[in-house]
């Protein structure tokens, strides 16, 4: 298996070569809805593709956003890095999402985009990498407060999910949690759309691939996903 990383500038083929790795709900994030698209137009340098040589296949991808950031975690982070993270004079890159295809996992894929994303934060002058992680398990445990999942210690030490884990490998620091990360909000007939479950009265309802229930209240479903910062040093080369 031959993988080589390259960015969309490099490679605009690749767009929309991925199958959809994200429960339906997170494409509904009014800020993420709106800013998308012009991710690829505007910072083309900055989006990875990681393709497999051999299959001919894409088999990861990786968005990156230079922003102006002060040093101080934003409450917000995913929708702050899309809106008022791009305002001013570019600092830091903010990793936004990486996915690798369920055929790739577990080959070392993650750490080589996360190592590639430091890289390209230094060929920009940019102070460091940070990122809001989504960490992989917490759907595991959404009922779990965020502070609590962010104390889960393995064995040897390292962080219980293995996303976060995969961040802290690499030589990322966790500054602290994003408690509004991302927030979806729609009618009850767009949860069930979105869901394929039905929520007849109001309350919280967990719901495939949340890391925290879904609350309606009036028929109106609110989703606010916390997320979790950290923060990678440059390569000193």
């Amino acid at each position: 298996m031959k993988l080589a990383l390259v960015t969309h500038a490099e490679h605009p083929e690749l767009r929309d070569t991925m199958p959809d790795l994200w429960p339906e709900f997170m494409s509904h994030d009014l800020v993420v809805s709106t800013f998308w698209p012009r991710l690829y137009e505007v910072y083309p340098d900055f989006q990875l593709w990681a393709v497999d040589r051999d299959e001919r296949a894409t088999a990861a991808y990786a968005c990156t956003l230079p922003v102006h950031w002060d040093g101080i975690p934003e409450p917000r982070g995913i929708d702050w890095a899309m809106s008022n993270g791009v305002t001013g004079e570019p600092t830091t890159l903010c990793a936004i999402v990486a996915g690798v295809a369920p055929e790739y996992r577990g080959t070392g894929l993650s750490s080589a985009i996360l190592r590639r994303m430091t890289q390209l934060a230094a060929a920009h002058g940019l102070d460091c990498l940070i990122a809001p992680v989504r960490p992989t398990w917490k759907e595991r445990y959404p009922l779990t407060p965020m502070d609590s999942y962010l104390r889960w210690r393995r064995e040897d030490g390292f962080l219980y999910d293995p996303w976060l884990r995969t961040h802290e490998r690499v030589g990322a620091e966790v500054l602290e949690e994003a408690p509004r990360s991302l927030t979806v909000s729609g009618s009850r007939e767009e949860w069930e759309e979105w869901t394929g479950l039905q929520f007849p009265e109001d309350g919280d309802y967990v719901v495939p691939g949340g890391l925290v229930p879904v609350r309606f209240e009036s028929g109106h479903g609110t989703y606010v996903e916390p997320n979790v910062w950290m923060r990678h040093p440059l390569p000193l080369d």
